[in-house]
């Protein structure tokens, strides 16, 4: 899995305009990261951006199970496998736009 098929994939999921308004960074650690900067329109979805609102912390597998839906957020984040920083409110209106 490469970070080109995340970035295809989120954009595709968040379309022109997600509604989420802020700019969320995913940290995949030695992968590299992916920021979905939807504090514009159209959403950009990239490598790079600006100073993110939330960072989440996740494995690659890890985050395309939650994108297929096989792993659930809550149980991610309470066991670990999920950590979240800054605003919490944004990572969990994040989740029913993965899904």
């Amino acid at each position: 899995m490469t970070l080109q098929t995340i970035i295809d994939g989120l954009q595709e999921k968040v379309g022109e305009d997600c509604g989420l308004g802020s700019v969320v960074k995913f940290d995949f650690g030695d992968e590299g990261s992916v920021i979905l900067d939807a504090s514009q329109v159209p959403n950009i979805v990239s490598t790079e951006g600006a100073d993110p609102d939330c960072t989440m912390v996740i494995s690659v597998e890890d985050f395309m199970a939650m994108a297929e839906g096989s792993l659930d957020g809550v149980s991610a984040f309470m066991t670990g496998r999920l950590k979240v920083s800054g605003d919490m409110g944004i990572a969990m209106k994040l989740g029913a736009l993965l899904v």
